[in-house]
């Protein structure tokens, strides 16, 4: 009688187990649900909506057969029209010239720059310091205006060098910047060590400080480059004729044409997948950089 008593308690006890499993699951599940509509997750929505939502539609008008934002059907006219233009690709090639030749000048001096001050101590230190980083304070309409009547002042004519000049002279800060920012956690025992094994001060320069530095000289040099590429305001004030950059080009194209036309969406799509391949690229490039 009693083991039957306690096989009949036990038998219920288990038979109540799926149903307060299932309550605990459903009450896991509600408060799951209120943190996924949770008032941040919602603005985070919004806020990705809000940026990714212009691209979206700027890809799918690309394909518009169309020059107006009525959909026609589907064609690869513009793609066509990007890769036959001329002086598209004129404007392109004096871009990638500009950003390569401007960011290499800048990351030179301001790798020297931020060793130097680094290195040694002088009374206008402090003085360098902060000029170095008025480029990077002022609005670009100033420094373009500014670099302008400076070319002008010289008898300078506005071309290719113009904009040569003034991205160096824009991009500098920025590698000054990340050099001097990775310069902050240099170990400087490293340098004590290299002077007693005999090495002079050229021969650390070139065999310890730079090579420590280089993931800092490397992201200083693609932050020039990509500020290059897509700098617009200095470049207007101090490009000349048949030295347009790509960004100025679209600027052209578009005030011309009344509009964004399809060919510039194109164009863009080309761009925003270029951008997301070398980002891509470059990330696990300097990753490995840096493991080294």
């Amino acid at each position: 009688m009693n083991f039957s008593f306690k096989k009949i308690v036990r038998s219920a006890i288990t038979s109540l187990n799926p149903i307060r499993t299932q309550g605990e699951a459903a009450r896991h599940a509600r408060r799951a649900l209120r943190k996924k509509l949770s008032f941040s997750n919602t603005v985070f929505a919004v806020t990705l909506i809000f940026l990714f939502l212009p691209l979206v539609v700027l890809v799918i008008y690309s394909f518009n057969g169309s020059t107006s934002m009525n959909w026609t059907g589907f064609s690869l006219r513009w793609y066509e029209r990007l890769i036959n233009s001329r002086e598209l690709w004129r404007a392109f090639r004096n871009s990638i010239l500009i950003a390569v030749t401007s960011a290499a000048t800048a990351t030179i001096i301001g790798t020297a720059g931020a060793i130097g001050i680094n290195w040694y101590r002088f009374k206008l230190r402090g003085y360098v310091q902060t000029i170095s980083f008025l480029p990077m304070i002022l609005p670009e309409i100033i420094i373009g205006v500014s670099l302008s009547i400076f070319f002008a002042g010289l008898g300078i004519p506005l071309g290719l060098f113009t904009i040569y000049v003034a991205h160096t002279t824009f991009n500098l800060p920025f590698v000054f910047l990340m050099v001097m920012a990775r310069l902050d956690e240099f170990d400087f025992s490293i340098i004590e060590a290299a002077a007693d094994l005999g090495a002079n001060e050229k021969e650390t320069l070139f065999k310890v400080t730079l090579p420590i530095c280089m993931p800092g000289i490397i992201s200083g040099m693609l932050t020039a480059i990509t500020l290059s590429l897509e700098d617009f305001v200095i470049t207007f004030f101090v490009a000349g004729p048949g030295s347009s950059t790509l960004p100025v080009f679209i600027y052209s194209a578009i005030t011309r044409k009344g509009g964004i036309t399809p060919l510039i969406s194109a164009l863009s799509v080309v761009m925003i997948l270029g951008t997301v391949l070398l980002s891509v690229t470059l990330r696990k490039f300097l990753k490995y950089i840096a493991a080294k």
